[in-house]
């Protein structure tokens, strides 16, 4: 049976992937209004992934019989001092989405509620990349540092990537 806590806790969960998108919509309109084409189109993309996510998450809580409860999303932030600060927030971000989808796996085991557990594994595999790919271009914009040149290369670098299918 799907518990009250876990209903809110799921909507809770609901409430931040929405807030992940609103957070990389804003960073690719900062980059698009300072020229950074690349970052912009990357940030685009995540934005529709985690829109993908909490839509998700909305569908399985429906499954399960529950009610979806949608939350006041907070405005994300909007000015960043240069593309490796906004990649570092991106970093930050992601750690603690990894953190909060732990949690919310940790209360599905309590409640003893394995489809939860099943279902929550793909997010957990999920996290582990979106950590991963954000690390790696920290680590990029971190060895170019301000060189032009090296931004421009990152910067389409970035904007290469597709949405997954």
């Amino acid at each position: 049976m799907f518990t009250q806590a876990l209903q809110d806790a799921f909507n809770e969960q609901i409430k931040h992937e929405f807030y992940s998108a609103y957070f990389y919509l804003q960073m690719s309109a900062y980059c698009e209004a300072h020229n950074l084409f690349g970052a912009a189109k990357w940030l685009k993309v995540q934005a529709g992934e985690e829109q993908e996510h909490a839509m998700k998450l909305f569908d399985y809580v429906l499954d399960r019989g529950a009610q979806v409860m949608l939350q006041a999303i907070a405005q994300p932030p909007a000015t960043f001092t240069s593309l490796l600060d906004l990649f570092q927030q991106v970093l930050a971000h992601e750690q603690k989405v990894t953190a909060l989808i732990n949690r919310l796996y940790e209360l599905s085991v309590k409640e003893n509620d394995y489809p939860s557990q099943f279902m929550l594994q793909w997010f957990v595999n999920e996290q582990v990349e979106e950590e991963k790919n954000a690390t790696a271009i920290v680590e990029m914009l971190t060895l170019v540092g301000s060189q032009p040149q090296g931004l421009f290369m990152i910067d389409s670098k970035l904007g290469a990537r597709t949405a997954k299918s």
